[in-house]
């Protein structure tokens, strides 16, 4: 192809990629510019229907931002508490122990969890070796029981035989001694029965007191030495909340107070103040308040628990919680003006129960709020204001 051809056909390919789609963008515009002039009024006579673009700049103005609700304060008696943290704990833990050294436990009859009462046995340590001590020490109680009897005999003929030239004061002193002698000896035997009695009736492991058993540490044929663990006894299975506070809420604890305890899985519990702690740790400025739990509230000790100790009944003013907005660490109502404008109005609030927040401060108590879809609004807005039960309204309720 001559080269000349080549650039006709470039300029025929230009043609059809930029001009083309240029006519078409051209024509396009020149019909939307037609259909708003025909839409504004321009093919009209009538000039009441035209809208001027400050007409349409006001009407942009005055349209509502969002459909809300409103609400005023609401006066209510609500419960005054406070709250805090804590651990579940055992009232008192007894550790139950060997006494004896050197015997093999034979028998264990409680695991962890099992509930026992006083006295009840717990496990049982090997006896033959002290069952024969037993046997060995009532032996030496008959044996100065009869030396004792012999003794006594003598001394009883010697003082008969008191007198000149029947017996001496020598011999009457002995045989008196000797009765003396196998007394103190039978009394020796009868400590030391009593004693190998002892030893044996400790072989048999028995609960000091009613309670659910916490720890074992414990197997059959160990052998612990005087005084290891055995058990763990949590007494009378009654538990504790062991409450921190600071030592500005210490003050305002007393004996018998109701506290709302809230534990893992949503356990809760009713429980009563036992005791305020009579200090406070000097490193963290926090106390202890001890507080009794009820039995069977699901409660083990060594879990985490948070409580509210109730303080009493106290008047508050309060708003439903979508009417409180928290922007850059403050909170903020949205109040209602004439003309359904919205101001944003900065607030102190308190306590929080169910959907209702108490106002402290910063709002009066007959100021109409936006209650629903304050979120979403800024400053200044204007908004239709709907009624709860569905009727619209174009000025403040």
């Amino acid at each position: 192809m001559a080269p000349r051809d080549m650039k006709i056909l470039n300029s025929k390919r230009m043609v059809k990629r930029w001009v083309m789609p240029g006519i078409l963008v051209f024509f396009t515009l020149m019909l939307i510019l037609c259909v708003l002039w025909w839409r504004l009024g321009g093919g009209s006579g009538d000039a009441a229907t035209k809208i001027t673009i400050k007409d349409l700049k006001v009407a942009a103005d005055i349209r509502p931002a969002l459909s809300v609700t409103t609400a005023v304060p609401v006066s209510a008696d609500w419960l005054e508490t406070f709250s805090a943290n804590g651990s579940i704990a055992a009232w008192q833990e007894a550790t139950i122990g060997a006494e004896l050294n050197g015997l093999q436990l034979v028998e264990v009859r409680v695991d962890v969890g099992a509930e026992v009462r006083a006295g009840q046995i717990l496990a049982v340590f090997s006896s033959l070796t002290v069952k024969a001590d037993v046997a060995q020490a009532s032996a030496a109680v008959a044996e100065a029981g009869a030396a004792l009897a012999e003794a006594k005999a003598n001394a009883d003929r010697a003082r008969k035989a008191q007198g000149p030239g029947v017996i001496s004061a020598q011999q009457i002193s002995e045989y008196l001694n000797a009765e003396r002698t196998a007394a103190a000896r039978l009394e020796a035997a009868r400590a030391q029965l009593l004693n190998q009695q002892t030893r044996l009736k400790q072989t048999m492991v028995a609960a000091p007191d009613d309670g659910v058993i916490s720890a074992r540490s414990v197997t059959i044929g160990t052998v612990p030495a005087v005084g290891q663990e055995l058990f763990r006894l949590i007494r009378a299975g009654r538990l504790e909340w062991r409450a921190e506070v600071t030592s500005e809420q210490l003050r305002l604890i007393r004996i018998g107070q109701a506290v709302s305890i809230t534990g893992p899985g949503d356990i809760r519990a009713r429980g009563l103040v036992r005791m305020p702690a009579p200090t406070v740790d000097p490193q963290t400025r926090m106390g202890l308040v001890y507080v009794d739990v009820p039995a069977n509230s699901g409660l083990k000790a060594g879990m985490f628990a948070r409580g509210a100790f109730e303080l009493g009944r106290k008047r508050a003013m309060t708003l439903p919680q979508s009417a409180v907005v928290r922007r850059d660490g403050f909170s903020y109502v949205y109040r209602l003006a004439p003309g359904n404008t919205v101001h944003q109005t900065k607030v102190q609030t308190g306590r929080c129960q169910k959907e209702a927040m108490e106002i402290l401060d910063g709002l009066e108590p007959d100021v109409r709020v936006v209650a629903t879809g304050a979120a979403f609004l800024v400053d200044g807005d204007t908004v239709r204001v709907v009624d709860p039960l569905g009727d619209q309204s174009g000025s403040p309720q």
